[in-house]
């Protein structure tokens, strides 16, 4: 469950990033140009550049993450056939150190070892098993998945209204997903649904009020 947790908080702000990504770039393009073409192809560029990033990013950090998990466990692995007794004792003492007595502790310890010798030390030493090793490719695919349904949004909002009422559309669609996805992600993580949706729709707004005045800038400047 704590897994499914982890995977779905990341999911949440994956989409979250897209949302606000995409957004930002093309209410800045609609702030030079009301033309169709610049906006979709920025959006588009910044939906697929956004999710690889995502994805290599996600994928880079997770296999660091694989790759010590892996090295831990080999370890382990190793001390329990050279230092058997070693081991043991060390199990042991671990369990009286969570208040057992030192007999029961011996027990639990044996018991343990003789099903499962690794699992035992993991479980103790690390809080994991073997089957905890995080795979970077799922952590990259849920990343650029999470990222390009968040992109789509903005991009939907901002290309189907009517010229006129794009960028207030885009700008109402989106704060109300941050919204969304601000509340879900406290939801998850037991926080303040209102403190965690607040925090992203302003930080949205600011991102986006930024971006399409620098548009409108470059826009009577003669730019675009």
């Amino acid at each position: 469950m704590s897994s499914r947790l982890n995977w779905l908080r990341a999911g949440v702000l994956g989409a979250n990033d897209g949302i606000v990504s995409v957004a930002a770039i093309v209410v800045g393009v609609a702030g030079v140009t009301t033309s169709t073409g610049p906006i979709l192809t920025a959006g588009l560029a910044g939906l697929v550049g956004g999710a690889v990033s995502m994805a290599l990013g996600e994928y880079v950090s997770v296999s660091t993450q694989s790759d010590s998990q892996r090295a831990v466990i080999a370890t382990k692995r190793r001390q329990l056939v050279d230092t058997p007794a070693e081991s043991l004792d060390l199990l042991a003492l671990a369990y009286e150190r969570k208040g057992l007595s030192t007999p029961t502790a011996r027990q639990v310890a044996e018991e343990l070892t003789a099903r499962d010798a690794l699992d035992a030390h993991l479980s103790v030493e690390s809080h994991s098993d073997e089957d905890d090793v995080v795979n970077p490719w799922h952590a990259a695919s849920a990343s650029a998945v999470s990222f390009t349904l968040g992109a789509i949004l903005p991009l939907l909002a901002v290309l189907l209204p009517p010229e006129a009422w794009r960028v207030p559309i885009t700008f109402v669609a989106v704060l109300l997903a941050l919204a969304i996805t601000g509340a879900l992600g406290a939801r998850i993580g037991g926080g303040s649904l209102a403190r965690a949706a607040s925090r992203v729709v302003i930080g949205g707004a600011i991102a986006l009020a930024f971006t399409f005045t620098v548009g409108l800038m470059l826009g009577a400047a003669g730019i675009g």
